[in-house]
């Protein structure tokens, strides 16, 4: 389904079943409580968003932490399951996928996933997912008895009713990795503390989780490398994720603008190599700002690897460009230098995590203007936070990132 029919869907269908189950949830704990028995297994919902989930990284890892490796499970859109493997935190046996190509495949699918939830005996939930309604729905039906999550409480939020146990005030001022560890603190919080979760936010930055790459991975990207090439690669590589077919246009920055910038690297570096990234939907587009750059140290990669090749590709590389998107995030898991550009959202809640990451954002007014009120849908049809940033600042950054890797213009590397 499209997101925007995803959207409509949660939107309208979504308050009614809230309510009706909210309903149905005070009664049932008028009746029986609610439990305190210790947590033994824990499902985590995250559907979309690969980017994120590696922001979620230090939370599953706390999970495995306080729970066991065995003890987590995983539901996820199959499109996002990927970088789950990657991370290999989650069993791969116990990660839960839900189809939805259309409304009938997810009912079939939602419900498969209800069955084996309940057959596992699953007594915890934590709803990863920013104030959408299908996940606080799922999670309630799961049958577990503690259920964590955000809760709107007095904020003019989406409405999702009251189906958690243990409610979580949402922070817009809490960078995103935080605040999934505060959604797993919770779980074994006090409830008489309303809202969750009342403890300092930490100062120092998390971690991102770190990808080694095999011998076999590393010949087998070199391999795709050289055959673009027509030949082995002589220098450093600098990578354009130019982001020719994102879902969220407001986020891309224009593909004349990567352009402007890969001929200046070229005419600069004489010895760098520039390859363009991106997924099979953005091969057309990558291939496109490939020719306007123009020479011969110029290749495409869009659409000939997955995303542990991407991965491995960032390992042999030293620079990333890309916008707010998944790879972004993806390249924080290696030692590659990451400049990210940001402008419809806002680093301070969604940067990515490390020490080789870059942000440029102009810090206009008006952004973040998507956000989880609005399900990330903006009423913006010109993105200015986006041209505000030039070829000129991008390109400054680059060239500081390669001479700290000691690739300095004219260089052989």
């Amino acid at each position: 389904m499209r997101n925007e029919t995803i959207r409509r869907i949660d939107r309208v269908m979504g308050s009614g079943l809230c309510a009706a189950l909210t309903a149905h949830r005070h009664a049932a704990d008028a009746r029986r409580g609610v439990a305190s028995e210790p947590v033994r297994k824990v499902l985590f919902l995250k559907l979309i968003e690969q980017g994120a989930t590696v922001l979620a990284a230090p939370a599953l890892q706390l999970a495995v932490d306080r729970y066991g490796r065995d003890n987590l499970y995983f539901c996820v859109f199959p499109e996002n399951r990927a970088i789950l493997d990657l991370l290999d935190i989650v069993p791969a046996d116990n990660v839960i996928e839900l189809r939805h190509g259309d409304l009938r495949t997810f009912g079939i699918d939602a419900a498969s996933a209800l069955r084996r939830i309940r057959h596992e005996g699953i007594d915890a939930v934590i709803d990863m997912e920013f104030l959408t309604r299908a996940p606080a729905i799922l999670g309630y039906l799961s049958g577990a008895t503690k259920r964590v999550g955000l809760h709107r409480f007095e904020e003019e939020g989406p409405y999702r009713g009251d189906l958690l146990t243990h409610r979580v005030q949402y922070n817009p001022y809490v960078h995103t990795s935080e605040a999934y560890l505060q959604l797993v603190e919770a779980l074994d919080d006090d409830l008489s503390q309303v809202p969750l979760l009342k403890r300092p936010v930490r100062d120092a930055p998390l971690d991102p989780p770190k990808f080694t790459p095999t011998d076999e991975d590393i010949a087998r990207v070199r391999g795709v490398l050289e055959a673009e090439n027509g030949g082995p690669l002589p220098g450093p590589i600098v990578l354009l994720n130019a982001n020719t077919g994102d879902l969220l246009p407001t986020r891309m920055w224009r593909a004349e603008r990567f352009v402007e910038l890969g001929q200046r690297i070229q005419a600069a570096y004489p010895s760098v190599t520039l390859a363009l990234t991106g997924a099979p939907s953005e091969q057309d587009g990558a291939e496109d700002v490939l020719r306007r750059i123009g020479g011969s140290r110029v290749l495409c990669m869009a659409g000939r690897t997955s995303l542990r090749d991407v991965l491995v590709l960032y390992t042999l590389s030293e620079v990333l460009v890309t916008n707010d998107s998944g790879p972004g995030h993806f390249a924080s898991m290696t030692d590659i230098d990451n400049i990210v550009l940001f402008g419809p959202e806002t680093p301070q809640r969604f940067g990515p995590l490390g020490a080789n990451a870059h942000v440029l954002w102009a810090k206009l007014a008006c952004s973040p203007c998507v956000n989880v009120y609005n399900h990330r849908f903006s009423a913006c049809t010109d993105n200015v936070c986006m041209q505000e940033i030039t070829v000129d600042q991008v390109y400054a950054q680059v060239e500081a990132s390669l001479a700290r890797r000691g690739v300095t213009p004219g260089s052989a590397g």
